[in-house]
């Protein structure tokens, strides 16, 4: 009997956990239903006299693409480097831009160029492997025929810092994960991501 509740509460919690991320993406969805597109669709049907339902969210989509197209150029990034220059200089305003901006460096960084592909590599001491990712190719002097790689490490769960290693191609192992599989490992501390290595 008491196998039995011990495995009934195990895919109780089990149950549970997989309801979290369907339960957030429900909250999000509603929260802009409510907080957008009734009030953008009780705006609009005063304008052209009926209701468009989901305008509200689209409309945001479109500033969203909008925005990500301004921050993308010149004018855009001066523009969000002075935005950040004044919200530092205001106490609570700052913590919580700076959350925001470590989280966005954080779920930006697998589409940049830079991060080639995802490797192990043994980094403290033998036997212990780093999850890392391979940056760049270097040349080594002394041992032309020794091909090196440039490693970044970066440290959970905050990838935006960590730490560049030069090792011999030799010494990289390669994951068969995706940069972005990596990465969430990474950025959940080791919760989520594939079972293999």
């Amino acid at each position: 009997m008491r196998g039995f509740f011990k495995h009934l509460g195990k895919y109780i919690f089990r149950g549970f956990l997989a309801i979290i991320p369907l339960g957030l993406s429900f909250l999000f969805i509603r929260f802009l239903y409510i907080a957008v597109d009734t009030r953008v669709t009780r705006i609009t049907s005063k304008v052209i006299g009926f209701n468009v339902p989901g305008l509200g969210i689209v409309l945001v989509l479109v500033l969203l693409y909008l925005l990500g197209l301004v921050a993308s150029n010149w004018i855009g990034r001066r523009a969000f480097v002075l935005i950040e220059q004044v919200t530092r200089r205001i106490p609570l305003i700052k913590t919580i831009y700076t959350l925001g901006k470590q989280l966005a460096d954080a779920f930006s960084l697998p589409e940049k160029q830079g991060l080639k592909r995802a490797v192990m590599v043994e980094h403290f001491k033998q036997g212990v492997w780093s999850v890392g990712f391979v940056t760049s190719a270097v040349t080594d002097r002394e041992r032309k025929e020794e091909k090196m790689v440039r490693v970044f490490i970066p440290t959970a769960p905050n990838p935006t810092t960590g730490f560049v290693v030069v090792v011999k191609e030799s010494q990289v192992r390669d994951l068969d994960w995706s940069v972005t599989e990596a990465m969430n490992s990474i950025i959940s501390g080791g919760i989520v991501g594939p079972e293999e290595i």
